[in-house]
């Protein structure tokens, strides 16, 4: 069904929306090629929220040429008006010939409708061409739009002995500076970091990205049951903060709001945040993607929620010691059976630390 030409195409249109990496949220990350008679013509990508689409902008360039064109696009182009207008109504008007997408739209408000409204406008459209691919790019929003939830990547920092932190707290720094810019790469891509009241105490970090080159930084997120998030906290500095809290305190809700922070009041069992509503409310605001970065209780917590989709885990060449803190405060098993396994989807050095991508089983 697909050439040799269609993957090469395709390929390059993947490379494409890779530039929307760092920006596009909460929209997904989109790039087209438009070619004729097998030399592009017309390329581009969605660069952010309420700009043009990734069409539009290959549209523009292909001007004329797209008449009777090959499109080639990394995601179904919309068929409903948003805050632009439907990329499906723009391609049938530039009279393409042929679009071959990688994968359907799991938006509901697409989801096939422009696939068919091309079809019925006598073009002729070809559908799954690299769309693991497509989807790999896309996984967070492919999680909200499917399961009104974020893909959730949980960031651990180790010794090779699974430390995390000394007894004390103290954690700065376990791995080095490389594995540390690659992790705000990983901040950087996502729409919201999220931590611990725990980790605030010990760490009082920014919760921010840094020495990385983006237009946008992530919504930060708080977990702190009992309102104790100190109004000095690093990361109230800039704003852009969400604390999502357990108790209902109108003095404390109101002393965060002057900081700048947000309170949503989600209160679970034993007096503790419930993390899947918690979830769920990011979902409803446009989140795409949560990149954890918390301490063991409450990482243990999210596990146990079943709500941690992926670990992004840095070991680093030392060891710590017994006494040290580990990586999830989880029960203990009486057997093996009860073993949660994991698939290893990359393994590489980043400068000395060895990096691991694993996904539940």
């Amino acid at each position: 069904m697909f050439s040799a030409a269609d993957h090469e195409f395709m390929a390059r249109a993947l490379r494409l929306a890779e530039g929307g990496l760092f920006s596009t949220s909460p929209n997904p990350r989109v790039g087209c090629v438009i070619v004729k008679d097998g030399c592009v013509v017309g390329e581009g990508w969605h660069v952010r929220a309420g700009e043009p689409h990734a069409e539009i902008h290959a549209l523009g360039t292909a001007a004329m040429k797209a008449r009777g064109a090959a499109v080639y696009v990394t995601l179904e182009p919309c068929s409903h008006h948003g805050r632009t207008p439907p990329c499906a109504e723009a391609l049938i008007a530039a009279g393409v010939g042929r679009v071959v997408v990688a994968m359907q739209d799991p938006n509901p408000q697409v989801a096939g409708k422009g696939l068919a409204q091309m079809r019925q406008a006598g073009i002729q459209v070809d559908c799954g061409l690299l769309a693991n691919e497509a989807q790999e790019l896309n996984i967070g929003f492919v999680a909200r739009m499917t399961r009104a939830r974020p893909w959730l990547r949980m960031k651990l920092a180790a010794s090779l002995d699974g430390k995390t932190a000394l007894v004390n707290g103290v954690s700065q720094w376990i791995t080095g500076p490389a594995a540390r810019h690659d992790g705000h790469r990983w901040r950087a891509r996502a729409c919201a970091i999220l931590t611990g009241i725990g980790t605030v105490r010990d760490d009082d970090p920014q919760l921010n990205v840094r020495g990385v080159d983006t237009s946008r930084q992530p919504l930060k997120v708080v977990v702190d049951s009992r309102l104790e998030l100190p109004l000095d906290a690093k990361l109230l500095r800039a704003g852009g903060v969400l604390v999502a809290a357990a108790v209902e305190d109108a003095a404390r809700f109101a002393a965060l709001r002057e900081r700048g922070a947000e309170v949503v009041f989600l209160p679970g069992p034993g007096g503790k945040v419930d993390l899947s509503a918690l979830l769920a409310e990011l979902a409803r605001r446009g989140v795409n993607e949560v990149h954890a970065e918390a301490g063991f209780k409450l990482n243990g917590s999210l596990l146990r929620a079943g709500l941690v989709d992926e670990l992004l885990l840095y070991l680093a060449p030392c060891l710590i010691g017994d006494t040290a803190r580990g990586m999830f405060n989880l029960p203990g098993l009486d057997s093996l059976d009860g073993k949660r396994g994991l698939v290893i989807r990359d393994a590489r050095m980043v400068g000395v630390d060895l990096r691991l991508l694993a996904r539940f089983s």
